[in-house]
């Protein structure tokens, strides 16, 4: 009979040990080494070029046409922002926070494992003395705190996943405010040098008149002086290319190498859409811009968070069985376990949920009333913007018309050479006051897109990570 016991023994003992290590071992997950290097991550950006084979896939799919040549001999804003997309590292982190947020669905979705108790005792009465024992608690979560676990990780993961549309709606906004720049510069360069070259040919003329003695030694300096200006001013403003042009290139994620030779389209930058936002269009903005839709979903999952801290007032039930082999007498228990809820009822969980839910609603109500007040703000600098410009237009016309009619004066002989310059410099100045109030009108206008986000791109052009092919994971 003792031989059999201690057989009993050893087979409960390993046995027992075979199955923990077998539960313990079954799905485990191992570490895999991703060490970060500076200098590696450096020489990758380094790399990044608007030529690459596999931004070119990354276009023909989104753009859905095919791009040939490639690279394109020019690149519009479209294609500019698709790339942008591809390469921006702030759209790396919003896809980043989204992957984060999902795998929180798989914690929340998780049960809580049972767990097993080995109790030997040692009876030093009679014997055997060794009598092995065994116990299991296996947890049971009730009143639907795992499915409200899970409700609020989804809307958490749903709120990550629109951030990623608001990052990419940034993305876009500065690419083209920062394109609109080196427009501007680039244009404001090439007035800038004819306005030079008029005023040296003014210089010239008044010299000329003065060794005759037909004007003032003043007259020639006031000529001369505008004429350093007017170099000041262009040395200005093949700075501000080189300053926007590397301003470009940080919004597109690349290195300023990688504009060598690339040519923009500006056709996006020469006129201005004549549509306003109307009622309709103001009240997508305020119901389904991506800001606002994150909020509802971080709304919506303060409200899970309540209700889980609501069903934690209720206890979960353990079922505790065992088992002992006590002398030969196999001993079978089953035992309950409940938390007596005497002390604490979960009020202060549930107090904090419900000041943070309120939080979250008072947040989005200030949201949507700031929305409301770009709209309104952006609508109304848009509408004079456009009125600047129609007058800047008007005058420039006006201008023309006059060094028109200057020019034939000139060819009759009924004015000097000089007064048609004069003209012509009046021209040029006016052509810089309007090429200024056409960009404050394009300003005005990408203020007034950032207010209503109704050009939002696609979701697989931004919830992809593009350059490792990886697609984010879905909600």
């Amino acid at each position: 009979m003792r031989t059999e016991l201690v057989m009993i023994e050893s087979f409960l003992r390993n046995g027992l040990l075979l199955a923990v290590l077998a539960v313990l071992l079954t799905g485990c997950a191992s570490f895999q080494d991703k060490p970060l290097s500076p200098q590696q991550t450096a020489t990758e950006f380094d790399k990044r070029t608007l030529a690459d084979a596999e931004l070119k896939k990354f276009l023909e799919t989104n753009l859905r046409r095919e791009i040939v040549p490639w690279p394109p001999r020019s690149w519009d804003f479209q294609t500019l922002t698709m790339a942008a997309f591809y390469y921006h590292p702030d759209l790396d982190v919003a896809r980043a926070q989204w992957a984060t947020a999902s795998a929180g669905r798989v914690t929340a979705g998780q049960r809580p494992n049972p767990t097993i108790s080995v109790t030997p005792t040692y009876d030093t009465t009679t014997g055997p003395p060794w009598i092995p024992g065994v116990s299991f608690d296996v947890p049971i979560e009730t009143a639907g705190k795992r499915q409200h676990r899970i409700t609020q990780a989804t809307q958490l993961a749903e709120a990550a996943r629109l951030n990623i549309a608001v990052v990419a709606w940034q993305v876009r906004s500065r690419l083209r405010s920062r394109l609109l720049a080196w427009h501007a510069a680039q244009e404001n360069l090439a007035l800038l040098r004819q306005q030079e070259s008029l005023q040296v040919e003014t210089v010239r003329l008044l010299e000329g008149q003065f060794n005759a003695g037909a004007v003032a030694a003043f007259t020639v300096t006031q000529a001369r002086v505008a004429l350093n200006q007017s170099r000041l001013a262009l040395s200005e403003a093949e700075r501000q290319i080189a300053v926007t042009r590397a301003q470009t290139a940080d919004a597109l994620g690349v290195p300023l190498t990688a504009l060598d030779g690339i040519t923009p389209d500006w056709s996006e930058f020469r006129q201005l859409p004549p549509q306003l936002a109307d009622a309709t269009a103001r009240r997508q903005a305020l119901l389904h811009r991506a800001d606002i839709l994150s909020a509802l979903a971080d709304y919506a999952a303060s409200e899970a968070a309540l209700r889980l801290q609501i069903a934690r007032q209720y206890p979960d039930v353990h079922l505790n069985p065992g088992y002992q082999l006590d002398q030969t007498d196999n001993k079978w228990t089953l035992g309950l376990s409940v938390e007596l809820p005497m002390l604490s009822q979960n009020q202060g969980p549930i107090a904090e949920a419900e000041a943070k839910r309120a939080e979250i609603a008072a947040k989005f109500n200030a949201l949507q009333a700031r929305v409301l007040a770009e709209i309104e703000q952006a609508l109304v600098g848009y509408r004079a913007s456009l009125r600047k410009a129609a007058a800047a237009g008007a005058m420039s016309s006006d201008l023309d018309a006059q060094l028109r009619s200057a020019r034939g004066m000139l060819a009759a002989g009924e004015i000097p050479r000089a007064d048609l310059v004069q003209r012509q410099l009046e021209v040029s100045a006016a052509a810089l006051a309007q090429l200024d109030a056409r960009i404050k009108a394009q300003e005005a206008f990408g203020a007034l897109l950032d207010a209503l986000q109704s050009q939002l791109p696609e979701p697989a052009a931004i919830e992809t990570n593009a350059r490792s092919q990886t697609p984010s994971p879905k909600p």
